[in-house]
């Protein structure tokens, strides 16, 4: 017969509290989103204020400042930033930024003042309405009629008139349906009439040997001179095979750093960026008024202020651990700082956790969306860790620094002669780094160099599938 019974056992568990829960989860963060978060708390919990930045001049009163009057000669201007400005010097100057006008919009203020009739005009309307951000016409031409309720609907010939209208328009090479018709489009604008007659030549027949930069199997090919095709192909390269992005609007992410990095005295100095730290306290008179009529009617009160605490020194906690973990690897990446990325050492997120104290993952988190302004440039924290290569000495060497030494090698190189990988890993063999093939490979891709075969002659890549 079976029997059912009852066990005891004792275990020991570690489990993380909610309020530690929510430090982890903050301390991840990037700037702009524990901002956005510290701001939420702002909106939800009276007990919380934004602490107000101290002036550091004020003005006087009852002496307005006049505004200054322009000089002769002064007066609107747009600057090489385009910006609109003001009389320089004045108390009331102020910048604008100029509007942008978008691809669509250019063109069809150009149609617009031609003299069309109205169905014309419907019909290269609809070509620019479907062009993309790069300017080409990707769809069959047909489907520019589908969007259009015209009676009777257009026949091919129309389309095509429309489509060969909206291609003359500025910028040339607008409308295209190919790289090669585009550049095709952009060729009267090649002065020299020998260079643009071979520059038609090598993009109607030759544009695979173009793609592959070989001059000297493009002149066997054309039956004309090596300098002659070298014109040609310059020419070729002036060309813009994108003629939409001159007026695209892409959003551009800008990056705050959350430490700043100077040379103080002689040494390196890391301090936080006082314009991401939120300007966090708790409101006094709240607190003391809360305390001298607390009840047990008060219990959510209660807990909105302990969240307030909890939220102020949160914020302490966070940046406190972002600079220590700063300095911590500053100390170790001194050379970087001085010399470059040939000069960083392999770190481990191991050797910063000890000196600060913390363990491996708060490390982790603190160098994650984290960054850090040098003199080298913006940095995130996680950059500065790496594994460390062994080199032919028995010391070690940073992946940062390897590819540091292919960029230069590769920025020396000559246009006629590019290094392939396999020198490159030659190169770096003889100065006692051994690095494998397909790590040079895989450190070129990191760094958007293209292949050798490619970049001999410099010449801007052209897809030879165009």
């Amino acid at each position: 017969m079976s029997s059912l019974r009852l066990h005891a056992t004792t275990t020991l568990q570690s489990t993380l509290s909610p309020r530690l829960q929510r430090a982890v989860r903050l301390l991840q963060l990037s700037s702009q989103d524990f901002a956005q978060e510290l701001r939420d708390v702002l909106d939800s919990n009276p007990f919380l204020e934004q602490e107000e930045p101290v002036p550091t001049e004020e003005a006087e009163p009852d002496a307005p400042a006049e505004p200054a009057m322009a000089e002769p000669g002064e007066g609107w201007g747009v600057d090489g930033t385009g910006r609109m400005r003001q009389g320089a010097g004045g108390a009331g100057d102020f910048d604008t930024l100029v509007a942008a006008t978008s691809l669509t919009a250019h063109l069809l203020g150009q149609l617009n003042v031609m003299p069309l009739p109205e169905r014309d005009r419907a019909l290269a309307a609809a070509v620019v309405e479907s062009l993309d951000d790069d300017g080409y016409l990707r769809g069959p031409l047909e489907e520019v009629a589908l969007v259009l309720a015209l009676s009777p609907a257009p026949d091919p010939d129309e389309l095509s008139i429309a489509l060969r209208r909206v291609q003359a328009l500025d910028p040339a090479g607008v409308a295209a349906r190919s790289a090669r018709e585009c550049l095709q489009l952009q060729l009267p604008a090649v002065a020299d009439p020998g260079a643009r007659a071979l520059a038609a030549e090598i993009l109607r027949d030759h544009l695979e040997a173009l793609a592959g930069r070989d001059m000297r199997v493009l002149a066997r090919r054309l039956g004309a001179d090596q300098v002659a095709v070298e014109a040609a192909c310059a020419a070729i390269r002036r060309l813009d095979p994108h003629p939409g992005w001159r007026f695209s609007q892409a959003a551009v992410q800008y990056v705050t750093p959350d430490v700043i990095v100077r040379k103080i005295r002689g040494l390196w100095t890391a301090t936080l960026n006082e314009s991401v730290i939120p300007r966090l306290r708790l409101n006094r008179s709240y607190v003391e008024l809360f305390r001298q009529h607390r009840n047990a009617q008060h219990a959510e009160l209660g807990a909105h202020l302990q969240e307030a605490k909890w939220a102020v020194r949160n914020v302490e906690q966070r940046f406190s651990t972002i600079l220590s973990v700063a300095q911590a690897i500053l100390k170790r990446q001194q050379h970087f700082l001085a010399y470059g990325p040939m000069a960083m050492k392999p770190l481990a997120l191991r050797e910063i956790a000890q000196e600060v104290g913390v363990h491996e993952s708060t490390v982790s988190r603190v160098t994650n969306n984290k960054y850090m302004a040098t003199p080298c440039g913006v940095f995130e924290l996680k950059y500065f860790f790496s594994r460390g290569l062994a080199t032919a000495a028995g010391g070690e060497c940073s992946p940062t620094a390897i590819r540091g030494l292919i960029q230069e090698m590769v920025a020396a190189e000559a246009s006629s002669q590019p290094l392939s990988d396999v020198e490159i890993a030659r190169e770096l063999d003889s100065q006692g780094l051994k690095v494998a093939r397909r790590t040079v490979t895989k450190y070129r891709q990191l760094l958007r160099i293209e292949p050798s075969e490619r970049r001999r002659g410099r010449l801007v890549g052209l897809s030879a599938s165009a």
